[in-house]
């Protein structure tokens, strides 16, 4: 019997593989996703597991290229959203897309910021991005979206001073601040071993 579970992670993507993970563990693998929920279907405890990787910043062809490619390397793939959006004909800018994928639609790229990647367990490590270079260009585009939220809610903050715009950017610096990190072991782990 399918099961079908209420989930928002936004942009967490560490939060929502982890979560997924668990409950592959569990004996659940994913048929579907929606902007809140998740299917599920039977199978066999630890059969699958998952990736979670932002894809916000390519232009809708650069999307489907890449999902074509995993699926051809034998990896199911599933569309998610960050952000929670019920309207339809929206526009919306993304000044950190690549070239061409500054604008996105409902058509295109709405809903469409980050693909879930699912993987038979075979015994390998699952790593989509295995050379240094790949890593650190990644984590540097999964920083970008969160300056550019920066720099709006502080813009909020200053026009309309309160504990949320406050607690916006906080929040916001944290993300940050966490990523920069990863940048930086990233760095490090360069320097100390062969990739």
């Amino acid at each position: 019997m399918n099961k079908k579970v209420f989930r928002y992670f936004a942009g967490f993507m560490h939060s929502q593989a982890r979560w997924l993970n668990k409950m592959a563990s569990q004996g659940y693998r994913l048929i579907r996703t929606d902007l809140t929920h998740y299917e599920f279907e039977p199978c066999s405890p630890d059969e699958y597991e998952y990736a979670v990787e932002y894809i916000g910043y390519m232009t809708p062809e650069h999307m489907e290229e890449y999902k074509t490619l995993l699926e051809d390397l034998g990896y199911r793939t599933f569309y998610k959203n960050i952000n929670i959006n019920y309207s339809t004909g929206k526009v919306y800018w993304r000044p950190g897309a690549e070239k061409g994928g500054k604008w996105g639609t409902s058509k295109t790229t709405l809903n469409k910021e980050l693909l879930i990647v699912e993987k038979k367990k075979d015994g390998t490590p699952f790593e989509l991005h295995t050379t240094f270079e790949d890593r650190l260009l990644y984590t540097m585009r999964m920083r970008t979206p969160w300056i550019w939220f920066l720099v709006f809610f502080l813009i909020l903050f200053i026009v309309r001073p309160s504990f949320f715009t406050a607690l916006l950017v906080a929040l916001d610096l944290v993300c940050i601040i966490l990523i920069q990190i990863e940048i930086e072991r990233l760095k490090k782990s360069a320097k100390t071993k062969e990739w």
